[in-house]
């Protein structure tokens, strides 16, 4: 079981501080690849390359992604102006 919690971007430019940015490059970085990563696996094919080490979320859920197991996947998802 792996539970990963991504949270944190949202706050950026009302905290300000360049650690905070720095962490939701990570996070964005780490979204982006995991959104590669299943597109790949969707297409399929024995000569597609995955890129499961181009970050660290997908090293860890490497288990979950690629071999027989069952994922989901649960956004909580605002439409305040705060956080547009």
């Amino acid at each position: 079981l792996s539970l990963v919690d991504l949270a944190g971007s949202e706050r950026a430019k009302r905290l300000g501080g360049r650690a905070r940015l720095t962490e939701g490059c990570y996070i964005n970085k780490s979204l982006l690849t995991l959104g590669i990563i299943i597109r790949k696996l969707a297409e399929g094919g024995d000569r597609t390359h995955v890129p499961y080490r181009d970050s660290r979320l997908t090293r860890l859920l490497t288990p979950a992604l690629g071999g027989n197991a069952k994922a989901a996947v649960i956004c909580c998802l605002t439409p305040a102006a705060d956080f547009v």
